[in-house]
């Protein structure tokens, strides 16, 4: 368990929700003021932005390995710098889309993508850092992330056990002391099937951090399923609307989809609770309307116990079931009335 700006992040805590902008702003400081907005409405814990330039990812080559030419691929057609350019958010942006966050009473968090985008953040005073799944593997960046000394949220997308096991003792070589691995398949969108969620216990055991989940699968299914895993924290990308566009928003979360999963995954963490068996506080008041042993008609003193004079039916304030075998043929020691629990004290 740690925090990030008093925010307890644990097991015994719900998870932590983060809504992550990427470039579904469009370009617009409005619409990522709004985006902001509707995030902490929805009542996430943080907004979390992405810190780079087309410049500090890639160079400016449209051939080759540089063009993106898979036909599945959301981006098909684009350098990666276009992309980059399109996708990325204005660092002068930073401050106002920060303070709106704050004013709201969300934590505000960001991806570093270079050693300059750490030195930038640290300017704006974030609370924590977030790397990113295809630079698990820049290790001279997690270590100028750790160093700075706040909690460092990794995300595992494509790392071997080893590349992790790389990245984690790097962070804590470098003085962090609080760290958690997201769970993460990088592919956009990804599917369930690929999402393997009994990796999350794993990761705890093999590295002994916090483990969440970065996804990118549509909905809230494998996000809602990931806390039954021990997931601490949930990622999402968000935005105002899917039909608007962004680079992201094929696979992002829209407001009220967000909402459901801050509400939903509440419940969900309350729902695990703990290994439980007999009635619960809750169920006592339950307990009468079990079934029980009823005289089912007037009974006189002397008679005997038979089918249609005795009964196991609700409430359940009389003799437990499994006694009613046993009690026919038995004779009754008093005058009994219809509707009354058969106790030990009215047989033989």
């Amino acid at each position: 368990m740690f925090e990030i700006n008093a925010k307890k992040i644990g097991v015994g805590n719900p998870p932590f929700i983060i809504a992550e902008m990427s470039g579904n702003h469009n370009q617009s400081l409005d619409m990522a003021l709004a985006i902001v907005e509707a995030a902490a409405k929805a009542g996430v814990h943080a907004v979390k932005l992405q810190t780079f330039t087309a410049d500090t990812i890639t160079i400016d080559c449209d051939s080759g390995a540089f063009y993106i030419d898979d036909p599945d691929s959301l981006w098909k057609g684009k350098s990666l710098y276009k992309l980059y350019q399109q996708a990325y958010t204005p660092w002068e942006w930073h401050e106002p889309i920060f303070n709106r966050c704050r004013e709201l009473g969300l934590i505000a968090l960001s991806t570093p993508f270079d050693e300059t985008a750490v030195d930038f953040l640290e300017e704006m005073n974030v609370p924590a850092y977030k790397i990113a799944s295809f630079e698990n593997n820049h290790i001279p960046l997690i270590r100028k992330t750790a160093a700075m000394g706040k909690p460092l949220i990794i995300s595992t997308g494509m790392a071997s056990i080893a590349e992790i096991d790389e990245a984690v003792n790097a962070a804590r070589e470098s003085g962090c002391k609080d760290i958690a691995l997201l769970k993460c398949t990088s592919t956009y969108p990804a599917e369930p099937i690929d999402t393997n969620l009994r990796t999350i216990p794993h990761l705890r055991q093999l590295f002994d951090v916090e483990v969440g989940l970065s996804d990118h699968t549509l909905g809230i299914g494998a996000a809602l399923a990931s806390i039954s895993f021990g997931a601490t924290f949930i990622e999402k990308h968000v935005t105002l609307s899917r039909v608007e566009g962004g680079v992201d928003s094929s696979f992002s979360l829209e407001p009220s989809e967000l909402e459901m999963l801050v509400v939903e995954s509440k419940r969900a963490w309350q729902a695990i609770g703990e290994i439980q068996y007999g009635p619960d506080k809750c169920e006592n008041a339950s307990l009468q309307f079990r079934r029980s042993i009823y005289v089912a008609q007037n009974i006189k003193a002397g008679e005997i116990f038979t089918e249609e004079n005795i009964r196991t039916i609700r409430p359940g304030f009389g003799l437990p079931p499994k006694y009613y075998p046993a009690l026919l043929g038995k004779k009754v020691n008093k005058d009994v009335e219809m509707g009354t629990p058969l106790s030990w004290d009215i047989i033989g």
